[in-house]
């Protein structure tokens, strides 16, 4: 086309043909994920300080929520849709990893994350892992969510976060619970998480409804 001089919207939507190679993209991208392939792991000495905070808002304006009022809503393709508390899912095992969280935007920082495999949350809520996704909602005030491939929700770092470098969950980095996926760009990491939902329907996300590629591998 560039050749021809032709103007690509003269024939067609640019913005359409831009979605199929975003979802071509993602659908190479998938096909050669491993999903046995581990992120490369720190000694915390490694870890950075201050650890960025990051979003589309200041931190002023990130959500402020009650731990002992809120609850993870489970939803979709689960056998047990019960709502979880913040005390019931601290009890559960936790496992700590030091990896590096990569920025779409060109920096890249490394922390300390402690938490839940998400893997075995969705084998404790009977989760149907032949499903297609994990959607997950967030608390912020423009309702941020993003959609999980579901060999990624069941990789081994793939992890439901109560702590960071040892302690609660700071407010700026997603309390009371994150998503963390060190397979993953940042932005495919929410915070503030509200709801999870095992689903075969591609519900788009905060983003990638704006043009980023959802697979999105770092």
């Amino acid at each position: 086309t560039l050749l021809t001089g032709c103007d690509v919207t003269d024939s067609f939507s640019a913005e359409s043909m831009l979605k199929q190679i975003s979802k071509f993209n993602d659908g190479v991208q998938a096909a050669i994920f491993n999903p046995n392939a581990l992120a490369p792991t720190f000694p915390e000495s490694a870890i950075t300080k201050p650890f960025p905070f990051n979003a589309y808002y200041g931190l002023e304006d990130a959500p402020t929520i009650d731990g002992k009022e809120w609850k993870l809503e489970v939803r979709g393709l689960v056998d047990n849709k019960k709502s979880w508390t913040l005390e019931e899912l601290y009890k559960l095992p936790q496992v700590k990893q030091v990896t590096r969280h990569i920025c779409v935007e060109g920096w890249s920082a490394i922390g300390s994350w402690t938490g839940t495999p998400l893997r075995d949350f969705l084998k404790l809520v009977g989760a149907d892992t032949r499903a297609k996704y994990c959607w997950f909602q967030c608390a912020d005030a423009e309702g941020y969510n993003s959609p999980l491939d579901m060999a990624t929700a069941l990789h081994p770092q793939t992890q439901m976060t109560f702590k960071f470098g040892d302690e609660i969950l700071p407010r700026a980095y997603g309390f009371p619970m994150k998503i963390r996926v060190p397979t993953k760009l940042g932005f495919k990491n929410p915070k503030y998480v509200i709801s999870m939902e095992v689903t075969n329907d591609y519900k788009g996300g905060f983003w990638e409804d704006q043009g980023y590629n959802s697979f999105s591998g770092s």
